[in-house]
């Protein structure tokens, strides 16, 4: 009985460390250290600090004021589920963000696929279709504004010109256009995004089972739906969950072109003018965690969803 009463002791004992692997720890711990810190000061507090005024009456005064100590509440989270405001934000944000998702995977794999032979000038074309994309978003929102605007945009000229428009159209200042036109520009402005994903994975298909097919007769539609798209499925499905994320939060594009004006107010959008122009940082930071969890869920459900098919 002591016997192995002591030999279980003993061998539940941790082993000692050798001077070698001590140093190797610490030498893990000074590397590590500094990366823990930055993402704790940087993404870790902030949430925390979010989620914490979410449930404070609070404004830019008070929280000059008392900090993080300001009067309790629940009435920013009944204001998000109970005010239209919201639920038309959040659907306009889906439907921008779906809209631009499939849109701009859509045309990137169609640009790849056009852009996949071997031509004189492809990489002057590849470097052209790239600009959108690496252009600073400042400057292309300037040159959409300039090109659509109703009194004297090459746009509106060109329709009243001929295409016998009666009146020119205000595309970023009226419903629906606005709408439209952003999502345009979204799709415009990321289909880059999605074509360098696709060109380099078509570089990696074997045309070997291309050129058996078309022998055997199969049309290009078969050839493209039938060996090319489920070799690019894990492409798509990763590029639908980036585009998915930064499309959900997208704020600069649509703020530099309506400002959120003409029922294109986003749920960035629509938080920016809370913390801003209201001065509400408790309802602002309740309209981020609820858009959070939102998210969050959507995610899970689409992850979820894709490997369900991938197992299959």
């Amino acid at each position: 009985m002591s016997i192995s009463t002591e030999s279980r002791q003993a061998g539940a004992k941790r082993p000692r460390l050798t001077p070698s692997q001590r140093r190797n720890n610490r030498d893990g711990w000074s590397m590590s250290a500094p990366i823990v810190v930055i993402v704790v000061a940087v993404v870790i507090v902030p949430i925390l600090w979010t989620l914490v005024l979410s449930f404070q009456d609070a404004r830019y005064s008070d929280v000059a004021r008392n900090g993080l100590f300001n009067p309790l509440t629940l009435e920013n989270y009944t204001d998000v589920f109970t005010s239209p405001g919201f639920w038309e934000s959040l659907w306009v944000t889906v439907v921008y963000t779906a809209s631009t998702t499939v849109g701009s995977i859509a045309l990137g794999f169609a640009v790849a696929l056009a852009l996949r032979d071997v031509f004189r000038g492809r990489g002057i074309v590849r470097a052209v279709f790239l600009l959108p994309y690496v252009a600073p978003v400042v400057a292309v929102a300037y040159v959409w504004k300039v090109m659509l605007n109703p009194q004297f945009g090459v746009l509106n000229a060109f329709g009243t010109s001929y295409l016998g428009w009666d009146q020119p159209i205000d595309f970023l200042g009226r419903a629906p256009y606005a709408l439209g036109t952003v999502i345009v520009f979204e799709i415009w402005r990321y289909f880059p995004f999605a074509l360098m994903f696709f060109s380099a994975a078509l570089t990696g298909l074997s045309r070997e089972v291309e050129e058996a097919a078309l022998v055997d007769g199969a049309t290009p539609w078969q050839k493209f739906r039938f060996i090319i798209a489920p070799q690019m499925m894990p492409v798509i499905v990763l590029l639908t969950l980036l585009r998915l994320v930064m499309t959900f939060n997208k704020f600069d594009d649509i703020f530099l072109l309506t400002g959120g004006a003409a029922d294109t107010q986003v749920a960035a959008v629509r938080v920016y003018d809370q913390l801003v122009g209201s001065s509400n940082i408790g309802a602002a930071s309740a309209n981020s965690v609820v858009l959070a969890v939102i998210l969050g869920v959507g995610l899970t459900f689409y992850m979820r969803l894709t490997r369900g098919k991938d197992s299959r």
